[in-house]
């Protein structure tokens, strides 16, 4: 049933995603990770610590955070499957399975730059594109808000949307839950600061490790939407991928974001500054450097093919599978 789950969660989120009057009555189970994820490092990561000690003590909070979202994944999968009819059953665990997925909220979040570049020029820009990054944006001009929300876009399409796919393929709900538990806690501690270093180490580098299948997909995926649509180079996604994306300091966001360079035909990533702090980090892509909010509209129309694909690849497998 994971085939069919995957194709019912990523409908339902395309076509209703969460809605707001529900998180504003009970929040959404990203944040509910995120509050334990918070409880434990206000007990457990305590500055006198050595070094080692906080490093144990993060690997321990990201394995409760893991073992308790999975454990109630299973539990719930378990009464549902009980109580319910098999149609029933799958429709409301593909709906709990389309909280874990972000298509429709990411669409709407980076569109929402271009909107605003559009209609209230760059002030407006840097304003809409600062929800969605967490480099510095206030001295960013139109190119650079324009490649920070392709950068995202292409980045959160990986992790968003074709990671919690993909362990949703894998493990059905307790999957794609301990996915997103694994990827919150890096959102959250997987950082290199003095406080994180240690404690946010266990966390990082497994999301890096449970990133990685998503990565190529979604660099794989992007290159195929690019040949589908008019106007943009899969030949030149392809050979980004391939000379640029190891080189960037992440291990898995170069993938999608070297494709989405190539399709384009821009330059992404490069140098940026993120607390104060300047990144020199390597260009993704060999053309323009000059984006537009109409470059983000395209890259809005390669994820959304890119999303499609990936459903028909799912229900291929279902087919396959039944």
């Amino acid at each position: 049933m994971y085939p069919l789950t995957a194709l019912t969660a990523a409908a339902l989120d395309a076509t209703l995603g969460y809605p707001q009057w529900v998180f504003a009555r009970i929040g959404h189970p990203v944040s509910w990770m995120g509050r334990l994820i918070a409880w434990c490092e206000r007990h457990w990561n305590a500055p006198g610590l050595s070094f080692g000690r906080r490093r144990l003590h993060g690997l321990a909070a990201l394995l409760v955070t893991v073992g308790v979202t999975a454990g109630l994944c299973v539990a719930i999968v378990a009464v549902v499957q009980s109580l319910l009819p098999p149609v029933l059953a799958l429709i409301l665990v593909g709906a709990l399975a389309s909280t874990l997925i972000a298509q429709r909220s990411l669409y709407e979040h980076v569109s929402a730059v271009a909107t605003a570049l559009e209609q209230d020029g760059i002030g407006g820009g840097r304003t809409a594109v600062a929800r969605i990054v967490g480099r510095d944006t206030a001295a960013l001009d139109t190119a650079a808000v324009s490649r920070a929300a392709i950068e995202s876009l292409a980045e959160n399409y990986s992790d968003g949307v074709v990671a919690p796919l993909f362990w949703l393929l894998v493990g059905g709900l307790p999957g794609a839950g301990a996915y997103k538990a694994i990827n919150t806690a890096d959102s959250m501690i997987g950082h290199k600061s003095e406080r994180y270093h240690a404690y946010g180490w266990a966390a990082a580098r497994l999301d890096d490790l449970v990133n990685l299948p998503a990565s190529r997909l979604s660099a794989l995926f992007i290159v195929v939407a690019a040949a589908l649509l008019p106007g943009l180079d899969a030949s030149a996604a392809a050979r980004a991928v391939m000379r640029d994306a190891r080189a960037h300091r992440s291990p898995n966001a170069g993938w999608p974001e070297a494709a989405m360079a190539g399709a384009l035909g821009l330059r992404l990533a490069g140098p940026r500054v993120y607390g104060g702090v300047a990144v020199d980090d390597h260009w993704m892509g060999d053309g323009r450097a000059e984006a537009t909010a109409g470059d983000i509209r395209r890259a809005l129309s390669v994820i959304r093919l890119a999303c499609v694909l990936q459903a028909l690849t799912i229900g291929c497998i279902a087919v396959a599978l039944a």
